[in-house]
């Protein structure tokens, strides 16, 4: 008998979306992904197009990685743009400052080394040692991945620096909103057990949907309580949490970890409550 039989899990990422559906189902989990956002196609991107272009006319004197797949997507675009080799003279020339070890591989597999690397990885860490560093005067190409991150870019631009955002994966609403609520039908119902959160955007939009839909005060009266929040680590949990939301995070903030936290919840609560 697999630890999650019987247990009915939702999901709102995209990304990876496979994946994480087959690492539960293979512990015996019945998933309900009701997707929350959608990734826009990199060479499609214009903003992205922009950006990028600027960094390389332009140049930058400091670049901020925040996460290893943002960084690799970021450079995928270029490849199909035909621009990676002016783009990484530009970063080669540059102070890399990164958000930990995913972001130091996806660097790294590009020839580039960091300068310094956040060992909380945690965004907060590193805009505050790339703040330390003194910016005034300075350009600084920040990486974002799926949303603005104006509590961190802000301060760069207020201590004197010209910032240049990169935003790979920007998302956007999907095309059809039913399986997502679909989602918030099951939570509300008790059909759903868990929901598994991998992206702060993909969380934040479960709950403006329910908000837009006239069922924000009844969710919130599911979520953490009788419906078990996981999510991947402490930025994703943000939104949950601001709404006063009991969540769970692993250790590590990774998929499988992840997996393996749901495993353990609701295995645990299975024993407690046969029935």
């Amino acid at each position: 008998m697999a630890d999650l039989d019987g247990a009915v899990i939702g999901i709102t990422a995209e990304r990876r979306a496979d994946e994480f559906i087959d690492a539960l189902n293979r512990r015996g989990a019945t998933v309900w992904h009701g997707p929350t956002l959608h990734i826009v196609p990199l060479p499609d991107d214009v903003r992205l197009r922009a950006a990028t272009d600027e960094v390389i006319t332009r140049g930058v004197d400091v670049v901020a990685v925040t996460t290893g797949a943002g960084f690799r997507g970021w450079l995928s675009a270029a490849d199909d743009w035909g621009t990676s080799d002016a783009l990484l003279d530009r970063l080669a020339d540059a102070r890399l400052f990164v958000r930990g070890p995913k972001a130091t591989g996806a660097v790294r597999g590009r020839g580039l080394t960091e300068e310094w690397s956040a060992p909380e990885e945690s965004n907060r860490q590193l805009f505050a040692h790339i703040g330390e560093q003194g910016v005034a005067g300075s350009r600084v190409a920040v990486q974002l991945h799926g949303q603005a991150l104006p509590e961190f870019t802000d301060p760069l631009r207020e201590a004197g620096a010209q910032v240049v955002e990169v935003q790979p994966y920007r998302w956007q609403w999907p095309a059809d909103l039913s399986p997502a609520r679909r989602l918030v039908d099951g939570v509300l119902s008790g059909e759903v057990d868990a929901l598994a959160f991998t992206s702060a955007p993909a969380a934040a939009n479960l709950l403006r949907l329910a908000r837009d839909d006239g069922r924000y005060d009844a969710l919130l009266g599911k979520l953490g309580g009788d419906v078990l929040c996981a999510c991947v680590g402490p930025v994703t949990a943000a939104p949950l949490v601001e709404a006063g939301v009991r969540v769970v995070q692993p250790e590590r903030q990774r998929l499988g970890a992840l997996v393996k936290l749901l495993a353990a919840e609701l295995g645990a609560a299975s024993v407690d409550d046969p029935a």
